[in-house]
């Protein structure tokens, strides 16, 4: 039997979307608001599922309380309050919109997590703004 586990979690970040390679003006044309120089911030709402075959003996996919230890251990701890741009080295070269946000929280759980189990990132950016990354 296959189920899906999820745990929530959340975080407060700074960030600035833009590219160092545009203009300010171009900066400005593609990422509005969200490019200024002084950062804003978010509080996002992070959802965490695994989905795999329940064990015969525990009954779990996958204990919520080590799940939920590894969001706060890699992903709470590394994001929150932080500014993303500044203090998370993955953004150092990387934009760090909604999108990539999500993808680097995958990969950061991916290694930590049983290989036979599947992984998916729901990040909320505001409550009506979220992306979902499910892997390659």
């Amino acid at each position: 039997m296959k189920v899906t586990v999820s745990r929530k979690a959340h975080f407060n970040a700074a960030h600035r979307l833009y590219r160092k390679d545009w203009s300010m003006e171009k900066n400005q044309e593609v990422f509005g608001k969200c490019n200024n120089p002084n950062f804003h911030g978010h509080n996002y709402e992070l959802i965490v599922s695994v989905t795999g075959e329940v064990d015969k003996e525990t009954g779990y996919v996958i204990d919520t309380k080590i799940l939920s230890d590894l969001i706060k251990e890699h992903i709470e701890e590394a994001f929150d309050h932080k500014n993303l741009n500044e203090d998370v080295p993955e953004f150092k070269h990387l934009n760090p919109t909604a999108e990539h946000i999500a993808y680097i929280i995958w990969n950061k759980l991916r290694v930590l997590i049983d290989a036979d189990k599947e992984l998916e990132i729901t990040l909320y950016e505001t409550p009506r703004n979220f992306v979902t990354y499910k892997g390659l």
